[in-house]
């Protein structure tokens, strides 16, 4: 009988090593995670700054360029009725 040994492929880990590096990425994770939560916090205020700052607040803004907005496609319908209509 001739036993002869096949080794298998294989793949020796050093653990510490992965472990170090699994520590270091959620250090990394964390650390990221706050300075993003420090930089939206600094957008955030000087949005709340620029908004307070203004003459006008966004809402009175945006209800005047709707009042604008109907009122000249009410105009353009008109015109555009009184230059199809036949008795012109």
């Amino acid at each position: 009988m001739n036993h002869h040994h096949q080794s298998h492929g294989t793949i020796e880990i050093n653990t510490r090593l992965v472990t170090t590096g699994a520590v270091i990425t959620a250090a990394g994770a964390l650390v990221a995670c706050v300075g993003m939560a420090v930089a939206a916090s600094a957008v955030f205020a000087a949005g709340r700054r620029m908004i307070r700052d203004m003459d006008v607040p966004p809402a009175q803004q945006a209800a005047m360029k709707w009042r604008q907005a109907k009122e000249a496609s009410r105009a353009g319908m008109q015109a555009w009725q009184s230059t199809s209509d036949p008795q012109s």
